[in-house]
């Protein structure tokens, strides 16, 4: 996992666990010394974490944790659910041409390659970051609605609401294995979908999927927020992504 990526992911978790609280100052020095970096990929991961309104700047005091309710939380991710469950549903209704089709399949190619030893690498996160926005995005962009888009970047905004807001206990990667396995086999589920013509059941996954960002390492527990099955039938998992 590159520093600046790590960086990211630890602070999105300590911010949802509580370990960084509302109002707590983040020191450059002290976050880097403590997560093993430089100074650089703190300022990068706070700016990054400042536009999914995480951090809040403090002028030359650096920034300063935002603690999300569980409210905005919710919110958000109920919000993303139906957006991408539009362009899915919008996806099944219209049929997927030649094209879309086979850049559906080779995102899918790439999830199946970083889950088929049954376990996960340091660089795995990277690979797996790169191929779920990829698939996000090329539903969306598929869709044929400009409007899906537009108000997935302002939602995006809100903390944890993007698919590309992943906080992860790296420490416990059995249960992160589960959890990010438990996305893919969703991407599965409603690239199926699609395919078949099926709008109810892949809108119903899309929405389900959003809240895969909740899940089992307990990141979350503390807003008492219930995370979606991993798949169509299966158990629910406990995570956030």
């Amino acid at each position: 996992m590159k520093p600046g990526q790590r960086v990211i992911v630890a602070l999105r978790a300590m911010i949802a666990a509580g370990t960084l609280r509302d109002g707590d100052r983040i020191a450059e020095i002290a976050t880097a010394e403590a997560l093993g970096v430089s100074r650089m990929p703190v300022r990068t991961a706070l700016r990054a974490l400042e536009q999914e309104g995480l951090v809040v700047k403090l002028g030359a005091r650096g920034y300063a944790a935002r603690g999300p309710s569980r409210v905005q939380i919710e919110g958000a991710i109920e919000v993303r659910g139906v957006l991408e469950g539009l362009a899915a549903r919008r996806l099944a209704t219209g049929g997927v041409d030649t094209a879309t089709a086979a850049a559906m399949q080779r995102c899918l190619d790439d999830g199946n390659a970083i889950f088929a030893k049954g376990s996960l690498d340091d660089g795995d996160l990277e690979q797996f970051y790169a191929y779920n926005l990829m698939f996000h995005e090329l539903l969306v962009r598929a869709s044929g609605n400009p409007a899906i888009g537009i108000a997935l970047v302002r939602n995006n905004h809100l903390p944890f609401a993007s698919a590309a807001a992943l906080a992860l206990d790296w420490q416990n990667r059995a249960a992160e294995y589960q959890h990010l396995l438990g996305a893919h086999e969703q991407h599965h589920a409603v690239a199926d979908a699609i395919r078949r013509g099926d709008a109810d059941t892949a809108e119903a996954i899309m929405r389900d999927h959003a809240r895969m960002a909740i899940g089992s390492t307990g990141v979350f527990e503390r807003f008492g927020i219930e995370a979606a099955g991993r798949s169509e039938g299966a158990e629910a998992d406990t995570i956030l992504m």
